[in-house]
């Protein structure tokens, strides 16, 4: 994500950067102005995937700038209008209240809405509605509202606070936003930490991750999809709120999962006016973008109207390229993975410059909607470039604003056919609405199922969810079940045998409240897991590995000992592990220890075993902090692999010097006794962790050489764990790289030297030969190519480099906190992996033009 500091560095630093652009584009800064188009202008300059044709739905004056929209049960369309957004180029005037939310109709069945009601009118920049019983959940003025219309005349009636701090931070484009109502029935938000839900008339608000930036959506099993400005699309791999139960344990993978390196888009005009159009490699030869700095709204389409081959696809709006980009999305095991169908050309591109696509949802219709916001400026003041101020006014795309379209895209041969009314529908034909191939109509018949509250229906459910041919209707009957207090422990039981993956890990999931409470319940499910897991698949593994969390602590842990041992290569089950083992992470490593499968060393053991030793040092209890020092003590000549994972975790994860120093009650005489075996840098960060009688920990003692301050220490920390599930599986747990895999970091130059050209290398990527102490890598000694990171966040690349800079010996020395987002910004553009050579000229070209 953008933030305002880093304009602050844009601007001193970026002025060669704009005059080399004036220079080489000047052709481009000068195009003329894109004037404002009818719909029916606009309509002919789209470019849309062959097969398909692109329908008009609504225009101003009925809609303006439209943010985002819904379609009720009876297939209207209600519209968040911000219309307050960005009156000039200044901003002045948004904290007008002239938002609104429109609700259109279209009566007569032709496709086309033709009548319009205001639902709720004078509001503060509003950006996101969720529709509820009897009205909306809406966000503005930064907060969440519950909005009533009581008597039915489509105007609400009622505004009732729920939550003031909803959207505190007032950006726009940076502030909880969403509102989707998850499969869990549960309503998540895209930018925020937040989710809320509607128990016994009153409204929960629980912590959850954070994920996103602008929209939010879900696939068939319910997994959540977002993306930020410069990443596409990621998407959760596991279940909200499973993977943070162990306090003492921050995972490295499950949430926030990047599904695609691939940044690059196709623009069919030149898009002079982004707000980083002056930084070389922003824009190719011809003026085109060249990758993704708006990336927003994410859909996982799962209608029918289009062709089957679209079912199941990831759409991604890209508003400063004029363009929305398919992406095909596959499961691979327990990872998701994406791509783009047809390089080169993108699902949906316009020449119209304000073309601007900013939302995407599918219909009661099963088409694709698009939300455009139709305007010639999209971004806040807050991050207005000088660059994009003088492009904004010299090509007059100031003006108009309150403008706006919302179109539909269907086979060229689709008609539009009056949409059935869903709150007409009986309980029975709703059951039945679960098993639709459509998502929208399973979605919405299991909302309305739910906010009728008619328990009676439980049997019907039951009976679906027991017997139905249709594994997503069975999948929405049980959430159904749930959503009503309905589950029932002993079908669910049952269903953990069926043979259908995502009806037996759902089951498995909803038994989990009924475990914790019901010891008799809770034998019973430890007892078919741990029959289970060897033969499993290993989606049904993964939730197994979550679920025993609930088990009572002796099944839990020989259920984990067989899944880490099994399947601990991936970072995932580990992660998954990890979570489950909430204060029984001592007890499990003293198990471990003592296990013959344990006993010879691999990497993912001495990973998952460092793990574990993190989350104890971080729990800080004395006791089990004593019992591990005298684990170290061994009578051996030197330690052993086990003794060397403890040992590398517990100097890392407590080498902050603002933590009290831990008191234990006795002596430990692993650090009281000269001991050639341990390395003397680890055995000063352990002295200086700890007190005893007669010793008091001293800061100095901690490794004095240390080039890293406290803060950069914690990022240091962090840095391991990240490294290990991220990079050791090329570079080694040690760095000393792995034959055939990937050169060594000790030592190496590429490392310790320039902090930004190694930011760009996790950044994009490298391929090729590299030197490194004069020796040189290239295949088939190493891969051929080290794969971009592009889709971790600033933070963790940081903590990465942090890490593999002052480890094994390297004194590279710390890292600022801005300098990867910053080199992300100043080498937007670049799509693909760097040759040492290149890169290496890259820097000098760009110490020279810094001297400039």
């Amino acid at each position: 994500m953008v933030k305002p500091t880093y304009y602050l560095y844009l601007l001193s630093a970026g002025l060669f950067c704009l005059l080399s652009f004036k220079g080489k584009f000047g052709s481009l800064l000068d195009e003329g102005p894109s004037p404002a188009r009818t719909p029916a202008e606009e309509l002919a300059t789209f470019q849309l995937e062959p097969g398909l044709k692109i329908q008009l739905v609504a225009s101003e004056p009925m809609v303006e700038d439209p943010v985002v929209f819904t379609f009720d049960e009876n297939g209207r369309l209600w519209v968040v209008e911000m219309r307050g957004f960005m009156p000039d180029v200044d901003g002045n005037g948004e904290d007008k209240r002239v938002g609104r939310i429109s609700v259109l109709e279209d009566t007569n069945g032709d496709g086309q809405m033709d009548v319009s009601k205001v639902y709720l009118d004078s509001l503060v920049m509003p950006r996101a509605i969720a529709l509820v019983k009897g009205g909306a959940l809406i966000v503005e003025n930064g907060a969440l509202w519950l909005t009533q219309d009581t008597n039915g005349d489509l105007k609400a009636d009622t505004k009732t606070l729920v939550d003031a701090q909803y959207a505190a931070n007032g950006l726009p484009e940076h502030a909880p936003n969403g509102l989707l109502r998850g499969m869990d029935n549960w309503f998540y938000s895209a930018k925020a930490r937040l989710r809320y839900k509607l128990m016994d008339g009153k409204w929960l608000r629980d912590s959850t991750e954070f994920r996103g930036q602008w929209g939010i959506s879900h696939d068939d099993k319910g997994r959540l999809y977002y993306n930020y400005n410069w990443s596409q699309l990621h998407a959760d791999l596991v279940p909200p709120n499973y993977l943070s139960r162990n306090k003492n344990h921050k995972p490295t993978t499950g949430i926030d999962y990047g599904l695609t390196l691939d940044r690059r888009v196709y623009p069919i005009r030149p898009n002079p006016a982004v707000n980083r159009g002056y930084i070389p490699g922003t824009l190719d030869k011809d003026g085109h973008l060249k990758e993704f700095t708006a990336a927003c709204s994410p859909l996982f389409y799962r209608g029918t109207a289009l062709p089957k081959d679209y079912y199941g696809n990831v759409f991604v709006c890209e508003p400063a390229g004029n363009l929305v980009k398919r992406n095909i999305v596959e499961d691979k095991g327990l990872l998701i993975a994406a791509r783009d169908p047809h390089p080169g050309t993108e699902f949906l591109a316009s020449t119209d410059e304000r073309f601007r696509p900013v939302h995407i949802a599918t219909g009661p219709d099963g088409a694709l909607y698009i939300a455009d916001m139709y305007r010639g400026l999209i971004q806040h003041k807050a991050y207005v470039t000088p660059y994009l101020k003088e492009q904004t006014i010299a090509r007059d795309l100031v003006k108009p604003i309150n403008m706006g379209r919302i179109w539909r895209i269907v086979p060229e041969n689709w008609k539009a056919q009056k949409v059935k009314k869903l709150s007409e529908a009986s309980p029975s034909e709703l059951v039945a609405e679960l098993s639709s191939p459509d998502g929208w109509h399973r979605d919405m018949a299991q909302r309305l199922l739910i906010e009728r509250n008619d328990t009676k229906i439980g049997s019907s459910l039951t009976n679906l969810a027991v017997k139905g041919p249709n594994q997503l209707g069975r999948f929405h009957a049980l959430w159904t079940l749930d959503g009503l207090n309905l589950s029932n422990s002993t079908t669910l039981l049952e269903l953990v045998n069926d043979p259908n993956a995502l009806v037996s890990t759902t089951a498995l999931r909803l038994l989990e409240p009924f475990a914790k409470a019901n010891k008799t319940i809770r034998t019973k499910v430890g007892e078919q897991l741990v029959s289970r897991w060897e033969k499993a698949p290993i989606d049904q593994i993964l939730q197994m590995t979550f679920t025993a969390g609930v088990l009572e602590q002796p099944v839990a842990q020989q259920l984990l000992a067989n899944i880490v041992g099994r399947y601990g290569e991936s970072a995932l089950i580990r992660d998954a592990a990890m979570s489950s083992l909430q204060n029984q992470d001592f007890s499990f490593l003293q198990r471990l220890l003592k296990s013959p499968k344990w006993q010879t060393a691999e990497p993912p053991k001495e990973i998952f075993m460092e793990m574990l030793t993190t989350s104890i040092v971080r729990k800080r209890n004395p006791a089990e902090l004593t019992a591990l020092l005298a684990l170290l003590d061994t009578h051996k000549e030197t330690l052993g692999w086990q003794e060397k994972a403890i040992l590398t975790s517990m100097s890392i994860a407590g080498s902050s010097s603002k933590l009290k120093p831990i008191k234990l009650t006795s002596t430990p005489s692993l650090l009281t006794q000269s001991s050639h075996k341990v390395d003397p840098s680890r055995l000063a960060t352990l002295d200086a962790m700890f007190e005893w009688p007669g010793h008091i920990a001293a800061k100095s003692s901690v490794v004095k050489k240390s080039l890293l301050n406290d803060d950069e220490q914690k990022l240091f920390a962090s840095g391991r764990q990240l490294y290990l599930n991220t990079c050791s599986g090329c570079h080694g747990t040690d760095g000393a790289g792995l034959a055939r895999f990937a050169p060594p970091l000790i030592g190496s130059e590429w490392v310790v030297g320039d902090e930004k050209r190694l930011a760009l290398i996790l950044l994009h990527g490298m391929e090729g030969p590299i030197v490194i102490n004069k020796r040189t890598y290239d295949a088939p000694d190493i891969l051929p190519v080290m794969p971009s990171h592009s889709t971790m966040d600033d933070a963790s690349i940081t903590s990465i480099l942090m890490y593999i800079r002052n480890e094994w010996g390297n004194n590279g020395g710390p890292i600022g906190k801005r300098t990867v987002g910053m080199t992300r910004i100043t080498a937007q553009g670049r799509v693909i992996p760097w040759t040492a050579k290149e890169l290496n000229k890259y820097m000098l070209d760009n110490q020279a033009a810094s001297v400039k």
